[in-house]
């Protein structure tokens, strides 16, 4: 998806058109004929965008490669990424697309109502496992491993089946996500996350956030995302703060230090090679966030990222 620069036509008609939308919140129709909703949607979609809701979400993203935002974490994402995201937690999965390119049902999504589960459980007492699930999920959880490919057959096969059968793929999928060891969950948003959220924000927001997600790490500029949402650099910085709960300048760097943890997964290149294709002037600053944000070295979580791939292999 190309990104317009500031000032052409076409992104002031998209900033026009977003800022008069008040949809901040997704509106899940209920099912009647089913526990919990199950859908699938391609990429782009206009459900797919940084929206909140209050019921608990289950996320398969099945193709292609990309950014997403749970709260305030910004993370990378390829097939076969599960994450819980809990009631009330913005998200948005952004994909890397050629222009023009669509990924046909690129997300399987399992969505519920957390009442549901507190009712089932007064009658079905073994559903009362899954309540600390619920409870974590609101910072929103990544599962890693063996827990995020049992996660997706599960998923899957809820989409093709119907009555008990589906059901019990249901049953599975909470299994598998309740028991999920630590070392194969990554928690996502900061527990003390609180945006301030309302219909103007959520446009503004995922203006910003498509520009950020599209643009390389190191070119992007608060100056040039304020006047895609036509604000100076100084009301931006403040309302941005207040939507996200996070500065500009911490999502440029976390965005940094997303696109490092996939380097440093998937290539050999050198640690200070690393450092200045994602946007850092300097190797010492990027040792210092790096261990600051992921609790790690570069080095050290190249070891740790790399002995997990071979226990899956």
């Amino acid at each position: 998806m190309s990104v317009p620069q500031p000032g052409d036509g076409a992104t002031a008609r998209l900033a026009e058109r977003l800022l008069g939308m008040r949809a901040n919140r997704e509106i899940i129709p209920p099912d009647p004929l089913h526990s919990v909703r199950w859908h699938q949607h391609d990429y782009p979609s206009p459900v797919a965008r940084w929206n909140y809701h209050p019921e608990y979400e289950i996320h398969l993203i099945r193709k292609g490669t990309g950014k997403f935002i749970v709260g305030d974490h910004i993370g990378t994402f390829e097939a076969g990424h599960v994450a819980i995201v809990g009631s009330g937690l913005p998200h948005d999965w952004v994909s890397d697309l050629e222009h023009g390119e669509v990924l046909e049902n690129r997300d399987a999504v399992i969505q519920f109502d957390g009442k549901w589960v507190e009712q089932a459980a007064t009658l079905v007492p073994e559903l009362s496992e899954v309540k600390p699930l619920l409870e974590q999920s609101a910072r929103g959880i990544e599962f890693l491993g063996a827990s995020a490919q049992r996660a997706a057959v599960s998923i899957e096969a809820m989409g093709t089946s119907a009555g008990l059968a589906r059901l019990q793929h249901l049953i599975e999928l909470f299994t598998t996500l309740t028991r999920a060891p630590q070392e194969e969950r990554r928690y996502l948003a900061d527990e003390w996350f609180r945006p301030q959220l309302d219909g103007q924000a959520a446009a503004v927001v995922d203006i910003v956030l498509e520009y950020v997600f599209n643009s390389h790490a190191g070119t992007i500029k608060m100056s040039e995302a304020a006047a895609l949402v036509g604000m100076t650099e100084s009301t931006f910085s403040k309302y941005f703060k207040r939507s996200t709960g996070q500065n500009f300048s911490d999502l440029r760097r976390k965005l940094r230090l997303a696109h490092a943890r996939r380097l440093l997964e998937q290539s050999d290149k050198p640690v200070s090679e690393i450092c200045y294709e994602v946007g850092f002037s300097n190797l010492s600053n990027f040792n210092r966030h790096f261990l600051r944000d992921v609790g790690q070295t570069p080095r050290g979580y190249r070891n740790s990222a790399q002995g997990r791939a071979e226990d899956i292999a």
